[in-house]
Parts: structure tokens; C-alpha cells; sequence
């Protein structure tokens, strides 16, 4: 995304109190040097996470999005920029002084000490009463379903369980903000699918800001109020998460966030706000006009592969279908049209739908707003 773009984004979130923000990082950097090498971490990073808002931080591995979160709970000391947690500049703070606790993708829980000694560690640290420690133990276990299992060590617990538990531990002192680096990441996937909701109810529970990292895309569409994607220490483009699917701002975006086909086209007219596109293989498609555009330009096209539709053509066809998967929920295709390839899918919701075999000439039509102009 243009930094120009970020900054106007940036400056229009800013223009609410600076109490409605949980967290803002403002020109935040960290500079790593290993030996005459140097790793730009994060690259001038400004962000507002709004109190009570399950937020994301999705991108790659090595992309900067634990080193973000790192350095939010005092772990990584940045390079430049502020940090600020409800108005107030935590950069100074060391992590046990700030009002955040962080739930790692390894749980570290204590394996000799009990479910509810794990749970009440923290509060002992602070020197609560010996009773208001048993009743803040009891409330936030019965708040993750583990009340029966309280007198269980770690080693008896599923790994859905002992997350639960680590999650239970971080909000026994109900912190301001709760961070979570990946911690669904070991579990098998159905259990993960089963903690998504878990999390997102959790969090609305509590009222609690959660600020999660992962690189799992259907993860942060699932559970995020707005997701931030970060690419090589870049803050790309921060939206919520239909925005982000269907309005990506750049190439790595569209193609991080989904499955994607992308065209090379050639603006052929402009009507209002309206662009009529055709690619070099002769599909015309028609998208949403950005402001800067003009006729005859060349740029790069974002199109979604279940916002294509394939009819039946007859003599007509135009387009010939070159494989076909079977999914389960839907089919995917790939049409080739003359030199150009589109992935098409299909959901397999009627017995009766019509099916394309393979050689089967098609026609192709577009959703309405189903293509998405790139900035780059």
C-alpha cells in the first residue's frame, strides 16, 4: 500500500479520542543487526487497535508479526516510534509493569503444579488473598469450560485443554489487552476450527482487547473484528475482514488472502466510476474505477475464483475446461481462455447442478464488483 494511502488511513482513525484506543503504534521500527547484517523487523508501523476489538496481525512467517506483538509486551525494545496503551507511552515500561499478559504457541504451564495452581499463579505473584485467588480461579475456569478439571495436572489435559488453561491463566488478572502469539498452531485442525469460536466468544465475554497473531488466513477471516496484514515488516493493508477478501489494496494482499486469478489488463474506458478492462487474452471485465486510473493504462487485476460463473456455451463457447477437482463442498476448475488460465469454483450445493468434464467448451461470466484493480 502507498504510504501516502496508510498515512490518510492512519490520520483518519486518529481523529477519534484517544480513549477509544486500546493500543496505538505511532512510526513504530525495529532494527535487528547480526554481525555487518542488518534486518529491518518492522518498517515504520503506525496502527490504532480499539479497546474491546478482537485485532489480527496476519501475514507470513518472518514477516514482523511477532516481533510487533513482542514489542507491545516489552520483550523487543523498538528501534523508533511509540507505543501507547490507552493514551499512556508503555515504552519505558519493563513487560511485568505493563497491563498486558501474552498466551505463547507453547503453553509453559507449570507440569508439577494442578489446573488451578496454573491458573492462580499470577495472582499469587501479586499477593491477592488466599480467597479471592480461590474465587478468581473458579470464574475464569467456569468461563472456559474447565470448572471439573481443576484438580488435574497438565499432563492429563488434551492440547485443546491445556490451552484452555493457558488461556485462563492470562485472564485471571484481567489484564487491559491480551495477546496471543499463534497459539491454535499445534492443535489438529478440527480442535483449532472448535477453539476459533471458543476464542471469539471468549473475547466478547470478557470485553477484553485481543490482539492475535497468525499466518493462518482462514483463522484471521473467522474470529477478526479488522485484521492488519503485514508483509516484510510493512504494514500492507488493515481492514476488516470482507474489506481485506474483497477489496485487497495491492498484489501480495490478494494473493496472501485466499485463492485469486490475476490478469494483466489494459483500461480500455472509463464511465464514472466504472472501468471496462480487457486482458490480453480478450475477457472484458468490468471493476471499480480508483481515482488516480486513467484510459489506456495497463495494470494488474484481482479476481476471485467463486465470483466467476461458467454457462453452458453450445456453439458459443469460447473457453475450454482444461481440469477439474472435486472439493467436497464445491469444484474447482481451470478454464483456459485463449493464452490466459482462470481458476473457477463452484459450490456443489444441488445434486442437479450442472457439471463441466474436461474439454467442455463454456462461457464465462462476472459477479458484479467481482475484479479488484491493484495499486501495484
Amino acid at each position: 500500500m502507498p504510504s501516502s494511502h496508510l498515512h490518510a488511513q492512519n490520520d483518519a482513525i486518529a481523529s477519534d479520542s484517544a480513549e477509544s484506543f486500546a493500543i496505538q503504534l505511532q512510526r513504530v521500527s525495529k532494527v535487528f543487526h547480526t554481525g555487518s547484517s542488518t534486518t529491518h523487523a518492522l518498517d515504520n508501523i503506525s496502527l490504532e487497535i480499539r479497546d474491546n476489538e478482537f485485532f489480527t496481525l496476519l501475514g507470513p512467517s518472518g514477516c514482523g508479526k511477532t516481533t510487533l506483538l513482542r514489542s507491545i509486551a516489552g520483550f523487543e525494545e523498538v528501534t523508533e516510534g511509540r507505543i501507547l496503551l490507552f493514551g499512556e507511552d508503555i515504552g519505558g515500561l519493563p513487560p511485568n509493569k505493563r497491563p498486558v499478559n501474552t498466551v505463547f504457541q507453547q503453553y509453559a504451564l507449570f507440569p508439577h503444579m494442578t489446573v488451578a495452581q496454573n491458573v492462580g499463579f499470577g495472582l499469587r505473584m501479586l499477593g491477592h488473598e488466599r480467597a479471592e485467588i480461590e474465587a478468581t480461579v473458579k470464574r475464569t475456569l467456569d468461563l472456559v469450560k474447565l470448572g471439573a478439571l481443576a484438580d488435574r495436572r497438565p499432563m492429563q489435559l488434551s492440547g485443546g485443554q491445556q490451552q484452555r488453561v493457558a488461556l485462563a491463566r492470562a485472564l485471571a488478572t484481567q489484564p487491559k489487552v491480551l495477546l496471543l502469539d499463534e497459539p491454535l498452531s499445534a492443535l489438529d485442525l478440527k480442535l483449532r476450527q472448535e477453539m476459533r469460536v471458543e476464542l471469539k466468544q471468549l473475547q466478547q465475554e470478557t470485553g477484553i482487547t485481543f490482539v492475535f497473531v497468525t499466518h493462518d488466513q482462514e483463522e484471521a477471516l473467522t474470529m477478526s473484528d479488522r485484521i492488519a496484514v503485514i508483509s516484510d515488516g510493512k504494514l500492507q493493508q488493515v481492514g476488516g475482514s470482507q474489506d481485506i477478501y474483497d477489496r485487497p489494496v495491492n498484489h501480495f494482499v490478494a494473493d496472501f488472502i485466499g485463492d485469486t486469478n490475476f490478469l494483466d489488463v489494459e483500461i480500455e474506458d472509463i464511465d464514472g466510476a466504472r472501468a471496462r478492462c480487457r486482458s490480453r487474452g480478450g475477457l472484458v471485465v468490468d471493476a471499480e474505477a480508483p481515482e488516480t486510473i486513467k484510459a489506456g493504462a495497463r495494470v494488474s487485476m484481482s479476481v476471485r475464483p467463486e465470483k466467476i460463473r461458467i454457462d453452458g456455451a453450445g456453439r458459443d463457447g469460447s473457453a475450454v475446461v482444461e481440469r477439474l477437482t472435486y472439493l467436497g463442498t464445491d469444484t474447482q476448475y481451470l478454464i483456459r481462455f485463449a493464452d490466459e488460465s482462470l481458476l473457477v469454483r463452484v459450490q456443489n450445493a444441488h445434486s442437479r447442478m450442472a457439471h463441466f468434464e474436461v474439454g467442455s467448451r463454456v462461457a464465462l461470466t462476472f459477479d458484479p464488483d467481482a475484479a479488484r484493480i491493484l495499486s501495484d
